[in-house]
Order: structure tokens, then C-alpha cells, then sequence
């Protein structure tokens, strides 16, 4: 058994910092790096993706909505040629950073609001794949299983990685509960890690109402952001490790 665990980096801007992520890249095999558009800046870029390089981390671009001030979790109504535009340019940024660092950009992962848009909006999902497809036809493009996104990333023959969220409540559809909704995040450190390796090993978690639920990830995300993270993450790796599951990322780093 084998899978990634990967985790929202790089969310910084200018002195304001979010997250460990210099922790972080110590215990995941993937890390989204923010792009600019919902947080992040160059030198962040740059620092992020030179630690990574060092740790054999492998480094995906984390793409968003141009909405810094709502964290790229507000959902906007775009153009999709403009969309398939801001997309390629967000790549085109980290995979900037990453190759001085004498590293490379292997995938890319929706952020926040467009990483829900394109769970069932047919047109947003189809730019996000067109960006894909034009900057680097090989490039792994990452999202939630039965979604929209994968379906067209697959008939435009793409590569695609399902994931799933250690630290996220799920509908009985398998979609995430709204951030707004009461219980949406998890934040008991054994719950998640129990909850990691049953979606790990094939095994059923409990959605929001409390019925099974199985899915069948190739990667984990543990959020930068959430509380904690550093430590839910450790918490993770532990259970995952113990259980027999080799961590390794889904896409190799070189």
C-alpha cells in the first residue's frame, strides 16, 4: 500500500506569515504552493520550493481565483478563456521558482472556491484542464474523485490524482460540507489520523450523518492553515506508517 500526503504551503504574504512550512515540508511527500493569487509572493515562492528541493518533496502549483483579500475562498463568475489564462500564468510563476531552486512544478491543485467550482461547473473545469493541457501536457492535474475536473482532465488525457482531506467532513456524495456548516473542519488529532488510514487501506469513514463512506485516494491533504496542522500532520504520517502504508508522492520529484 502507498500513497501522498501533501499539504497547502506557501500561504504567505510579504511579513504575514500562515503555517510551518518549513515543518511541514518534513513530514509530507507533496506540497500545493500557493501562487499569488489567493496568498503567496515571489520570495515565498522561491523559499518554499528551494526547501522542497531539498527534501525531495515534490511541488505542485496550487491554483486559485485572483482573491487575495477572501483567500481565494469566494467563488467568481469568470470568463473561461480568462480563467484558462490565469491559470497557465499562476503555473507558469511557481514552475519559475521551482527551477531555480534546480526543481520542478509535476502538478497542479485547484485551491478554495475553484477547487469546488470545478467539482460540478462544466465550464470553469474545462478551462482549468485547457490550462493544464497547454502549459505541460504532463503535468498531474488533482481533485476530488467524481468530480467534473477529473472526468475531462481523463478525455483529454491527462494524467489526474484523486484526493482526499484528512481534516474535512464529507457529504453522503462524497463532496466536501461547506466550511460554513458547523463540524466541516476536524481538528482531534486521532479521529484524523484513524479516518487517514481507513481511506488509506480501502476501509469506510463516516460522512456527515454519521453512514459509511468510501473513497479511494491516491493523496491526503492536511490543511497549512488549519490549527495545529504541524501536529495533525505528524499524527498522520504515524498512523499511516504503522499501519504498513508507504508514503511516497504520486508523481515522482525528478
Amino acid at each position: 500500500m502507498q500513497i501522498d500526503l501533501n499539504s497547502d504551503l506557501g500561504e504567505g504574504l510579504g511579513s504575514w506569515r500562515m503555517g510551518d512550512d518549513e515543518a511541514l515540508l518534513g513530514i509530507v511527500t507533496s506540497a500545493n504552493v500557493a501562487c499569488g493569487f489567493h496568498a503567496g509572493d515571489p520570495p515565498t515562492m522561491r523559499a518554499v520550493t528551494t526547501m522542497a528541493a531539498a527534501r525531495g518533496v515534490a511541488v505542485g502549483a496550487h491554483v486559485a481565483y485572483r482573491d487575495l483579500t477572501g483567500f481565494g475562498r469566494r467563488f467568481i463568475d469568470m470568463e473561461p478563456d480568462v480563467l484558462t489564462d490565469e491559470v497557465v500564468y499562476q503555473i507558469g510563476a511557481l514552475d519559475g521558482m521551482a527551477r531555480r531552486a534546480g526543481h520542478r512544478v509535476t502538478y497542479v491543485k485547484p485551491h478554495g472556491a475553484l477547487y469546488n467550482a470545478v467539482v460540478t461547473h462544466e465550464a470553469q473545469a474545462a478551462a482549468v484542464v485547457r490550462a493544464v493541457r497547454e502549459y505541460d501536457a504532463d503535468l498531474v492535474l488533482v481533485g476530488l474523485p467524481g468530480s467534473v475536473v477529473l472526468r475531462l482532465a481523463e478525455e483529454a488525457r491527462l494524467r489526474t490524482a484523486r484526493e482526499a482531506f484528512a481534516d474535512r467532513a464529507y457529504t453522503p456524495e462524497g463532496q466536501l460540507v461547506p466550511r460554513t456548516r458547523p463540524g466541516a473542519v476536524l481538528h482531534d488529532q486521532e479521529l484524523i489520523a484513524r479516518r487517514c488510514v481507513a481511506m488509506a487501506t480501502g476501509e469506510p469513514v463516516a460522512d456527515v450523518n454519521g453512514d459509511p463512506l468510501t473513497v479511494h485516494p491516491d493523496s491526503l491533504c492536511v490543511h497549512g492553515d488549519t490549527p495545529g496542522a504541524v501536529g495533525i500532520a505528524r499524527a498522520v504520517r504515524a498512523a499511516l506508517e504503522g499501519a504498513g502504508v508507504t508514503l511516497a508522492p504520486f508523481v515522482a520529484t525528478v
